[in-house]
């Protein structure tokens, strides 16, 4: 997976540490951390932790630069090169691998003076060029963007032509070519698949530089961090070790505690009942016993995180008929576009099913089928008698009422339940007091995601179709969820990059690729080494390919010519698109900012003002929804005309 082969000879190195002394910070009126002592030591990996709103971004902005300590010094050595993920993309009209080069910056400047200059001075920008390994940049950036999930034949294609998700793949792949001392990441994996995901963390292991990592993954920091920095109470604590070593560590200090002790036992009992149950059932697959090895590793996880503020479990399922559901020769797609065909998977009562398979291969198109909200262009689905389908998508959370509370939500769904009986579900899932009569509009990603999963889990399916339902969760509320799943009596088909999510609650894989659907005999790991042979493959290939047939490169500009051709219609009508959600997302952003001022709601001379906005945005949300989801259709095409 080439540790070392994507970064050039000529590397900064950072000798200098990094300082935090007695550092307090707050944004508004809110304190996140005060009198703070953090040191950060060349080449370190750390992981940063902490509850939503505990301060973890606003470390990173703090030593980017964007503002300064309330109190106490920031201390950073002179000429830091510090890289970072951006999160807007301009819709340029640049090469995809040229904007990712233009992270390097000592090469780019060196390439402007190149430009200007002549005889020896010159030579010698030459010399200095082949020093840094300017003539390889090209081909570094080439192997960041396919890690990343970029074909080769994306390479060349304008930045513009990419959607929202694919762009923040290249800001974070122009991050990397950056030749920094000091990385720093939030959430780098909320855009990428399994495969990019296991690609990135083979890369951060062999950064050289200091990292600084906010991720909710825990499989992720495990491989690539070993100092965790936890934020909690206001203070931040040091921990030596991956994030196993943390959740080890944070048990015994909980375990000392006499309250904590006694949940931390019963949680753990709980727990051990599902281990035993699966135990029991289990067969020598290897994702079965891979799931009984992840099972037991819960133990630990769960004593660490005894304190969430979470807890909730599935209620008991009404009976169902066997299969729940059956595809039979199952022909999925949109119009006259295929996306996937011969498809046939049976799922029973108890199934957990887990979908691998790159972006755009049809786990989500496979989903949308099984929930009904597509049909078949052939081949037969038929479902058993007594089905009760649970779905959960992100674009379910556009679709909410942001005029509505998270508990009229619930009343809306069920109307004979008892205002407190919805109250204590509401608990469960962090929505307490007044939070719970307040308006959603001005939640947040991860209060959406608790509040669509608390319905769906309200409602008692029988089916649980979940297509990446961590995004947007912390760490506290994977595992809440985790563990929930874990006592679920009904069947599931789940799509995630989480590996861990995987890992625990999933005992059959399905690997969604080439237009098909086929059972992975394999776990987890086996799949981690697949992807690795074909890493290695592709580049044997690349390596003995010929460099000097003129024939072929005229057939494929020939090729490349007559594809632009067909794409332009369909590419011109998502850049269309783009250009309309840009502008709808930045006023339905502008009236989020103006609904989350605590005085709107307080104040009432602004009721009229409340009203309209919230008019306003409603309008906005339904525009946005048939704007993505033609997007998303015009996506799919692409997809099969060859185009990410």
């Amino acid at each position: 997976m080439g540790e070392g082969a994507n970064r050039p000879t000529y590397w900064y190195t950072l000798r200098a540490m990094i300082s935090l002394k007695n550092i307090s910070l707050q944004r508004g009126s809110k304190p996140l951390f005060s009198d703070v002592d953090v040191t950060l030591h060349p080449g370190q990996h750390v992981g940063l932790t902490g509850a939503n709103g505990s301060g973890k971004s606003s470390l990173l902005g703090l030593l980017l630069g964007e503002f300064g300590p309330d109190s106490g010094e920031l201390s950073m050595p002179p000429g830091i090169e510090i890289a970072h993920v951006r999160q807007e993309t301009e819709a340029v009209a640049q090469a995809a691998i040229d904007y990712v080069i233009d992270g390097d910056r000592p090469l780019r400047l060196l390439e402007a003076k190149m430009a200007t200059a002549e005889g020896e001075a010159l030579a010698a920008l030459h010399a200095e060029y082949e020093a840094i390994d300017g003539y390889t940049a090209r081909s570094r950036a080439g192997r960041l963007l396919h890690g990343l999930g970029f074909r080769n034949d994306q390479l060349e294609q304008p930045v513009v032509t990419f959607s929202g998700g694919w762009r923040m793949r290249l800001n974070l792949a122009q991050a990397l070519m950056c030749r920094s001392d000091l990385l720093l990441l939030d959430e780098p994996t909320n855009h990428l698949d399994i495969e990019a995901v296991i690609w990135l963390e083979q890369w951060l292991r062999g950064y050289q530089g200091t990292l600084l990592l906010i991720s909710h993954d825990r499989e992720f920091l495990d491989s690539v961090i070993n100092v965790i920095l936890h934020i909690e109470h206001g203070r931040i604590m040091r921990y030596s070790g991956n994030y196993s070593d943390f959740e080890r560590q944070r048990a015994e200090q909980l375990a000392q505690q006499q309250a904590a002790h006694e949940r931390q036992q019963k949680e753990i009992a709980h727990l051990q009942s599902f281990i035993t149950r699966f135990k029991a059932k289990a067969t020598k697959a290897r994702q079965a016993q891979s799931r009984v090895k992840a099972l037991e590793r819960m133990e630990v996880i769960t004593a660490a995180h005894v304190d969430t503020p979470f807890h909730f479990e599935f209620l008991p399922i009404e009976r169902c008929g066997d299969p729940l559901l059956d595809v039979d020769n199952v022909r999925i797609g949109y119009g006259e576009t295929t996306i996937l065909r011969d498809v046939s998977l049976q799922i029973r009562p108890g199934s957990r099913v887990g979908l691998l398979g790159p972006n755009g291969a049809g786990k989500s198109t496979l989903i949308k089928l099984l929930a009904g909200e597509l049909q078949s262009l052939s081949g037969e689905l038929r479902a058993g008698n007594g089905l009760k389908i649970g779905y959960f998508a992100q674009h379910q959370l556009e679709q909410l009422d942001p005029d509505a509370s998270a508990l009229l939500h619930f009343q809306r769904i069920d109307p004979k339940a008892t205002e407190q009986a919805l109250r204590n579900h509401l608990g469960g899932f962090g929505f307490h007091g007044d939070r719970v009569d307040e308006p959603i509009a001005p939640f947040s990603g991860g209060e959406k995601s608790r509040l669509v999963l608390a319905m769906l889990i309200w409602q008692r399916p029988n089916l649980l179709l979940l297509d990446e339902p961590t995004n947007h969760l912390d760490l506290e509320m994977r595992h809440a969820l985790t563990m929930a799943l874990q006592g679920y009596e009904g069947a599931m088909v789940v799509v995630s990059h989480d590996r861990h999510l995987l890992r625990t609650c999933t005992d059959e894989l399905y690997f969604v690729h080439d237009g098909g659907c086929e059972r992975y005999e394999g776990d987890l790991d086996d799949y981690r080494r697949y992807l690795a042979d074909k890493e290695a493959a592709l580049a044997v290939d690349e390596s003995n390919a010929p460099s000097d047939d003129k024939t072929d490169r005229k057939q494929q500009r020939r090729d490349a010519a007559e594809k632009r051709k067909r794409l332009q219609p369909v590419t011109r009508e998502v850049r269309k698109l783009e250009k309309q959600l840009e502008k709808q997302q930045q006023r339905q952003a502008a009236i989020e900012t103006q609904l989350a001022d605590p005085d709107i709601y307080q104040n009432d001379s602004r009721k009229t003002e409340l009203k309209n906005l919230m008019q306003e945005k409603s309008q906005l949300d339904s525009e946005i929804d048939a704007l993505e989801e033609r997007w998303m259709e015009l996506q799919e095409t692409l997809e099969q005309m060859g185009v990410g």
